[in-house]
């Protein structure tokens, strides 16, 4: 979680910048947003192609255990809500 919260602080500090100095962001936020999608991925056909090339692991297994961990990362998990005692009143 920490590594989100420090992701947006820096999102939110570069937009402050280019606010103060009067600049607009160098893509509309969905525009930057499928370009980081299209990096995600491209960073993964070099591997990928090198692997079926080598005779390795199948596609399917390249894809579940290299591609999916790198493209989503380790997702959040909340942790469960303690209950509180009820107090009788």
């Amino acid at each position: 979680m920490k590594m989100y919260l420090l992701s947006v602080g820096a999102g939110l500090l570069v937009g402050i910048v280019y606010a103060l100095l009067d600049v607009r962001s160098p893509a509309p936020p969905v525009v930057a947003l499928v370009g980081l999608l299209g990096i995600l991925v491209g960073e993964q056909i070099p591997p990928l192609v090198k692997t079926l090339l080598t005779g390795g692991p199948s596609a399917s297994a390249v894809l579940r255990h290299r591609v999916h961990p790198h493209v989503f990362g380790p997702l959040p998990r909340g942790a469960a809500p303690e209950a509180e005692p009820r107090s009788e009143s």
